[in-house]
């Protein structure tokens, strides 16, 4: 039983992916179709984002009183009611409207299956769950870059990745009875049953010692896939001068590095501790960010956006799978709600690059990239040493 509902889950990810990076791709073609200047996709993303925040910082209280497998049930459905409607948007501000309930189902489904597998699976599976986000960050560019092609359109990638939704729906839906069958008969994985963190629930989990940091860590780790996935194509297009589909093709393989690193990664958990993962995660980024950076032909390009998703692999799912581990198996469905706000709040950087952007070129991009990832490592650093001195 399991087993079942761990493959169920994995698909309720790759719903949760399938979205995430479509506006990037799109946008190009989007913003002059709704007649609107290129900064606009900020307002786009940060309304999604609200949605998001607003529903992750409430997942805690939901999942005690409805369950993790309704919440994962109604947070689809709303997503692909939302992207069934933006494929039919005549205007801009039909698809603000529709970005409020995809940002809620998005946050929901995000913190719920995050906190559930962190608690009733062991790091392994918390690497295949988000290796399963990548496959359908990745399949999402596809679908929407053959429209592209052929069509000239981005309406019929929206609508094609909702039926897909409305599918995983009826899944979610028919595996209902497995949840509670399986919450019966869970126990918690070693890692998080023989932690050394303080097990009582805090009421203010914010004053926990590394939690700000960690906080931090997730704004600026979701700062570099939203900057990559927002204007990735768009600096391919402007600095390397790709044509869209080609551009929202190479930015799919940014996603399909994560996609590949945490499935390796999965295996790698066996032997390697997830801080020392998280590591070498942000030292394999900044490779790939200082390729993007540098003057080199446009297939350096393709190469540093592959490093650079292979290097972001390891660093979310490991330190969700550690959140139980650093600050107690009571505190984790808070802290990962937190978690999970801190994530998406990070859609408020690439609007502001989007400002800059406009304002100078796109080709301060990858500076931006590898600024992020600079903070990203600073702020790990900072957990490790603050739990090496709680052990000690």
């Amino acid at each position: 039983m399991a087993t079942l509902l761990l493959v169920v889950i994995y698909l309720g990810f790759i719903s949760l992916g399938l979205p995430d990076t479509l506006l990037g791709v799109t946008w190009p073609l989007m913003h002059p179709d709704f007649g609107l200047p290129l900064e606009a996709a900020g307002i786009a993303s940060m309304t999604i984002a609200g949605g998001t925040i607003v529903s992750s910082l409430a997942s805690g209280w939901v999942l005690k009183r409805v369950g993790t497998g309704k919440v994962a049930l109604v947070s689809t459905a709303m997503t692909a009611g939302a992207l069934l409607g933006i494929s039919f948007a005549p205007s801009f501000i039909w698809f603000l409207v529709l970005a409020v309930p995809l940002g809620l189902g998005a946050g929901s489904i995000d913190a719920g299956l995050n906190h559930y597998v962190a608690t009733h699976y062991r790091s392994h599976h918390m690497s295949w769950l988000h290796c399963f986000w990548g496959v359908g960050a990745t399949i999402g560019p596809n679908i929407m870059a053959r429209y592209i092609a052929v069509q000239h359109s981005w309406r019929q990638g929206y609508l094609v990745v909702s039926l897909i939704q409305f599918s995983l729906v009826a899944v979610l839906l028919i595996s209902l009875p497995l949840w509670k069958k399986v919450d019966h008969s869970a126990t918690r994985p070693p890692e998080t049953a023989q932690s050394a963190a303080p097990q009582c629930a805090v009421s203010r989990p914010l004053r926990i010692k590394g939690v700000k940091a960690a906080l931090l860590t997730f704004l600026f780790y979701c700062g570099i896939e939203g900057t990559v996935g927002l204007w990735g194509s768009t600096y391919l297009i402007g600095a390397r001068g790709l044509s869209a589909d080609v551009a929202a093709r190479w930015v799919s393989l940014f996603f399909g590095g994560i996609t590949l690193g945490r499935f390796i990664t999965g295996f790698i958990t066996f032997k390697v501790s997830n801080p020392m993962l998280i590591r070498a995660g942000q030292l394999t980024a900044l490779s790939g960010a200082l390729l993007l950076l540098l003057p080199l032909p446009s297939a350096f390009s393709l190469v540093g956006l592959i490093l650079l998703g292979l290097g972001c692999a390891p660093v979310f799912p490991c330190m969700i799978q550690e959140t139980p581990v650093r600050f107690g198996a009571a505190n984790a469905a808070s802290i990962i709600g937190f978690q999970m706000a801190f994530a998406y709040s990070s859609t408020f950087l690439p609007p502001l690059l989007g400002v800059l952007i406009a304002r100078t070129d796109v080709h301060i991009f990858p500076y931006f990239v590898l600024a992020y990832i600079g903070v990203t490592l600073i702020g790990a650093e900072r957990i490790n040493w603050l739990m090496g001195r709680r052990g000690a």
